[in-house]
C-alpha cells in the first residue's frame, strides 16, 4: 500500500474511529438508497426509504407495478422525485429483465460484468454503481465521489483535473483490493470532507491531514 494512502487512512481512522456504513439493511435498501441519495443526504433518504416500507411497496416487484407518479411521491423527501423514480424503475427493469428479478443474481456476477449492467441503465453513473457493487455486494471497487477527488487533488495525490476512473485506478493501484478496506475508507474521506475539508473555507490547522 502507498505510504500517502496508507498513512491518511491510519489518521482518518484515527480521528474517527469505524464508520460502519453503509447505513442499509439489506442489499436491496442500499440500491435504492444509492440511486436515492444522488444529490441529497441520506436522512432525505431515510425518510423516502419509511414511507416506501410503512406503504408496503418495499419490494423490486411492488415498485416495479407503481404508477411512476405515485413513486415519486412516495420518495418525495429525497428531492429530484420524478427524476429518481424513473431512474429506480429502470435499474429495478433492467434487474427483472436480465436477473429474473432477483438482485443476488446481479451481484453475484462478475464484478467487470455487473458493473457493465448497472451502467447500461439510465441514469446510473459510476458513483451509483460502484456504490451498489461495494455496499450491496461486497465487490473490491472504490467508490469516488467529490470529497474524495478535493481531498487528495489538495494533497496531490491526484490531479486537479481528471475523471472518476482517473482517480479510482489510483485508488486501486494503491491499495489491496479489499472490499471491508474500500467500504471504511471512503466513509472516513466523507467524514474527513465535511468537517474538515471542506469546499470553502477548509480548516487545514486542525486537519489530521496536516502535513501529508
Amino acid at each position: 500500500m502507498s505510504d500517502s494512502f496508507q498513512e491518511i487512512y491510519d489518521r482518518l481512522l484515527a480521528q474517527f474511529g469505524p464508520q460502519n456504513w453503509w447505513p442499509g439493511d439489506t442489499p436491496f435498501e442500499v440500491l435504492v438508497g444509492a440511486v436515492l441519495t444522488q444529490n441529497t443526504n441520506w436522512q432525505n433518504v431515510e425518510k423516502a426509504i419509511a414511507n416506501l416500507k410503512e406503504s408496503g411497496l418495499f419490494s423490486l416487484q411492488a415498485l416495479l407495478e407503481l404508477p411512476a407518479a405515485e413513486l415519486a411521491w412516495q420518495i418525495k423527501p429525497s428531492g429530484y422525485y420524478n427524476i429518481k423514480a424513473g431512474r429506480l424503475q429502470n435499474l429495478l427493469q433492467m434487474i427483472a429483465d436480465q436477473y429474473e428479478g432477483d438482485l443476488d443474481l446481479l451481484l453475484a456476477e462478475p464484478t467487470d460484468e455487473a458493473r457493465q449492467a448497472l451502467l447500461s441503465v439510465k441514469g446510473v453513473g459510476p458513483e451509483t454503481a460502484d456504490s451498489i457493487l461495494l455496499y450491496a455486494g461486497g465487490h473490491p471497487i472504490f467508490v469516488v465521489d467529490s470529497y474524495t477527488h478535493r481531498i487528495f487533488s489538495r494533497h496531490q495525490l491526484v490531479d486537479e483535473v481528471t475523471d472518476y476512473h482517473s482517480v479510482q485506478d489510483r485508488f486501486h493501484d494503491q491499495l489491496p483490493r479489499d472490499p471491508v478496506l474500500f467500504n471504511e475508507y471512503h466513509a472516513l474521506i466523507v467524514a474527513a470532507a465535511k468537517t474538515y475539508c471542506k469546499k470553502k473555507n477548509p480548516d487545514c490547522e486542525n486537519c489530521p491531514l496536516q502535513g501529508i
